[in-house]
């Protein structure tokens, strides 16, 4: 996964001489694809930068590789730039000249997924490297986040990013905010189910769907265990019965199953129970081939995550999000690969090398 987010890195010297960004696709040759879903929006994204500043400030307090302080530096300068004056994130640029996409569907400021997850980048940013400029960014964008509504599965992220606040630096003034967003989550449900939107039809889609470890992550916090019964019996009810089937849905992608491995992982720790790490031992084990197709999503060889499934065909193509997401859920082996990496930033051989 990190080979391939090198290859999708690139500078964006408009945001600063050391600004790095990530391309938000590639075709199966690795040529860079702009996104086109809502419009054209551009070549790379906040969203991608946010997540991927996230997972490099861990692999950095992991492994201290100096290139991947310098990767989550760039990363960090993208991020910055994009936010506007009064704390909200734009998401796209529409070119590596870096023209800001200020109207987009995908792209405007508002309290969406971009703004959250530039929030969690930008505060992990602060607790790793205590750039205050990060700081800075981080309350004026938490502003925001506590004084305007937002749908369930965007107030998963802060909650998210208010724990750790409130756990790694102590930031107790966000307490009455996470202990009130839980319970906007908590209350937002269908039976057991766990819902993305209070709009939502049927069974809610699982990407960005982590209700459940969010819950779970946050009961002992809040010294609320009522809150681990209500993530349990969602978990039970969705995703268990998802991760049981292979993930046998049509169409699903690496971020339907990372998002299930997160709650599973922090129903694991906040229980104790065993199922969960073993139901999130399955669920990992569908980048590997235990998934529909039969066939690994993850190529180890290439160090390329695939978009994802659908029927019997493992797409060719590998975006940021693909190789992100998978990245955060094979943390471990991660960060084995980072240990042996040199430089992924450095240019990429013809040859992909051995399996990793």
């Amino acid at each position: 996964m990190l080979r391939q987010l090198a290859r999708l890195t690139r500078p964006l010297p408009a945001a600063g001489p050391d600004a790095l960004a990530v391309a938000v696709y590639a075709d199966p040759r690795d040529h860079l694809v702009v996104a086109r879903e809502s419009g054209f929006e551009g070549v790379a994204c906040v969203d991608d930068a946010a997540r991927l500043l996230d997972v490099m400030c861990d692999v950095w307090a992991r492994t201290r590789r100096p290139w991947a302080e310098r990767w989550a530096r760039g990363l960090l300068e993208f991020v910055l730039w994009m936010q506007e004056e009064d704390g909200r994130w734009l998401n796209f640029v529409y070119d590596w000249d870096g023209v800001r996409n200020t109207a987009g569907l995908t792209s405007e400021i508002g309290e969406n997924f971009w703004h959250a997850r530039a929030l969690a980048g930008v505060s992990h940013a602060w607790l790793t490297f205590g750039d205050e400029r990060a700081a800075d960014a981080m309350h004026r964008g938490l502003d925001h986040a506590v004084t305007k509504p937002a749908p369930p599965d965007v107030r998963a992220l802060h909650v998210s990013t208010a724990r750790r606040l409130i756990a790694d630096a102590g930031i107790h003034t966000l307490v009455p905010a996470i202990r009130h967003w839980v319970h906007e989550l908590a209350e937002c449900r269908q039976g057991d189910v766990l819902m993305n939107s209070r709009f939502e039809m049927g069974a809610p889609h699982l990407w960005a769907h982590v209700q459940e470890g969010v819950l779970a992550w946050s009961a002992g916090l809040l010294d609320e265990p009522d809150l681990i019964d209500i993530a349990v019996r969602s978990a039970d009810a969705l995703i268990v019965p998802a991760v049981e089937s292979s993930f046998g849905a049509s169409g699903l992608s690496p971020y339907d199953v990372a998002s299930c491995i997160y709650s599973l992982d922090r129903l694991h720790e906040a229980t104790g129970d065993e199922r969960w790490s073993v139901l999130a031992g399955q669920a990992r084990a569908w980048f590997d081939g235990r998934n529909p197709a039969g066939v690994p999503v993850y190529d180890r060889r290439r160090g390329r995550v695939g978009d994802g499934i659908d029927g019997d065909r493992i797409s060719g193509n590998s975006g940021a999000e693909s190789n992100i997401v998978a990245a955060e859920a094979l943390f471990s082996h991660t960060i084995e690969v980072a240990n042996m990496l040199d430089d992924p930033l450095a240019a990429p051989p013809e040859d992909p090398g051995p399996e990793v």
